[in-house]
C-alpha cells in the first residue's frame, strides 16, 4: 500500500514537473518574441539590462536554494566550494561565458523569427551536441541516433526551404500598391524594428554550439570529483552551488559588457523599457534555469523530451492564434521530423515498437543523453 503511494506521488511530482517545464519554455519563446516584436527600437529594452537581472536573480535564488538545502550552512558551502577551492570555482568561467553568449543570441532570434521557427530551428542543440561530444568527449553513438541526427539534419532543411520559398513567394505575389504602402511605412516609421531571416537563423546556430560547447565541457570538466588538501576525495558539489558559481560570473561578465555598451544602448539608462511583460520575462528565465536543475536532478530525459515536444507544440499553437502565424505542409511536415528525431535520440524506442532478443535484451537499446540547458 505504502509503495503504491509512493509511486502515485512520484507519478503527480513528474506530471507537476511536466506542466511547469512545458508553460516555461512556451512563455519564454513566446513573451520574449513579443517583447521584441511590439515596441520600436527606441521603446525596446537593452538585452544587456535583461540578462544581467535574469543572471542576478538566478544568482539570490540558487543561495537561497543552497541555504535550505544545507540547513543554514550557506556560508560554510561557499568557504568549501569556492574559498577554499578556487581552481574549480573558476573552471566554471567558462560556461558562464559560453551561456551568456547562448543567451545573448536568442533574443537576437527572437528579434528575427517567428515563434514556432525559433522553437523548430533551435532544436539542432542535439546535432552540435552529439558532433562536440563525439569530438571532445570521444563519445559513440548507436546506429539509431546517427540515423536520428541525419533526418534532424533533413527536418531543418525541409523547414528552412520552406520558409524561404514561402518568402518569396509572397515577394512575387504581393500587390504593386502594398508593396509602395510599406515602403512608405517603413520611411515613415523608420524606428519600427526589422527583421533578418538570416540574421535570426545565423543567431540560432551559433547559439546551438555554444549551448552544445559549455553543455559538453560542464560534463567533461565540472562534473569530475575534486579533491581536497589533503588528496582525498570531496562529495560531488551540490546542484545549487553550481548554478551559484555560474551565475556569479554570468553577473560579472554581463556587468562588464554593461560597462562597455556603445550608441544608442548606452544612451538608455539601466531598466529602460522593462515593462510588465517583461519582468514577466525575467521571472520565467530565472525560475527556468532552476527548474531545468530539478528536472535533472528528479526526473530523466523521457520527461525532458516530451516537454520540448508539448512546448514546440503549445507555442505555435499560441503564435497562431495570437499573432497570427501562418504555417505551411513543409513546416509542420519538418517539424515534425524533428520532433521524433529528438525525442528518439535521447530515449528508448518504445517497447511496442522493438523486438525483443533472448533473455528479452531489446534491440536498438540506448542509454539516454543529457543534453545542455
Amino acid at each position: 500500500m505504502g509503495s503504491k503511494k509512493s509511486l502515485s506521488s512520484q507519478a503527480s511530482f513528474r506530471m507537476i514537473l511536466l506542466t511547469l517545464m512545458v508553460f516555461q519554455n512556451s512563455s519564454v519563446v513566446l513573451v520574449g518574441r513579443h517583447t521584441r516584436s511590439s515596441v520600436s527600437k527606441s521603446d525596446m529594452y537593452v538585452v544587456n539590462h535583461l540578462i544581467l537581472v535574469c543572471e542576478f536573480l538566478k544568482l539570490v535564488l540558487s543561495a537561497i536554494l543552497e541555504h535550505i538545502v544545507t540547513d543554514g550552512q550557506l556560508m560554510k558551502s561557499v568557504k568549501e566550494n569556492i574559498i577554499d577551492n578556487p581552481l574549480d570555482f573558476l573552471r566554471t568561467l567558462v560556461p558562464s561565458l559560453l551561456y551568456l553568449v547562448q543567451n545573448s543570441l536568442l533574443y537576437i532570434a527572437l528579434s528575427n523569427l517567428s515563434a514556432p521557427l525559433f522553437q523548430v530551428t533551435y532544436q539542432t542543440k542535439v546535432l552540435t551536441t552529439a558532433l562536440i561530444s563525439v569530438i571532445m568527449l570521444n563519445r559513440r553513438y548507436s546506429l539509431k541516433q546517427w540515423i536520428c541526427l541525419f533526418f534532424l539534419g533533413i527536418g531543418v532543411a525541409i523547414v528552412l526551404l520552406g520558409e524561404g520559398s514561402a518568402k518569396i513567394s509572397s515577394e512575387e505575389n504581393a500587390d504593386p500598391k502594398s508593396v509602395v504602402e510599406k515602403v512608405e511605412a517603413e520611411v515613415v516609421e523608420p524606428d519600427e524594428p526589422a527583421q533578418s531571416l538570416f540574421a535570426g537563423l545565423f543567431a540560432v546556430f551559433i547559439a546551438c554550439i555554444s549551448s552544445a560547447l559549455a553543455g559538453v565541457y560542464f560534463e567533461k570538466v565540472l562534473k569530475k570529483s575534486t579533491k581536497n588538501e589533503t588528496g582525498k576525495e570531496r562529495p560531488p558539489v551540490s546542484l545549487w552551488m553550481r548554478n551559484i558559481q555560474l551565475a556569479f560570473f554570468s553577473v560579472i561578465i554581463a556587468f562588464v559588457q554593461f560597462l562597455m555598451l556603445k550608441g544608442a544602448d548606452l544612451e538608455k539608462p539601466f531598466l529602460y523599457g522593462f515593462t510588465a511583460e517583461v519582468w514577466i520575462l525575467v521571472i520565467l528565465q530565472a525560475g527556468g534555469g532552476l527548474l531545468v536543475a530539478a528536472v535533472i536532478k528528479y526526473a530523466d530525459n523521457v520527461l525532458k523530451g516530451l516537454a520540448t515536444g508539448v512546448s514546440v507544440v503549445v507555442s505555435t499553437a499560441c503564435a497562431v492564434i495570437f499573432f497570427g502565424t501562418t504555417l505551411g505542409v513543409q513546416f509542420v511536415c519538418g517539424a515534425s521530423i524533428i520532433l521524433s528525431s529528438v525525442y528518439l535520440f535521447t530515449n528508448d524506442i518504445p517497447s511496442c515498437l522493438t523486438r525483443k532478443r533472448k533473455g528479452g535484451e531489446k534491440e536498438n537499446e540506448m542509454k539516454p543523453l543529457t543534453l545542455p540547458r
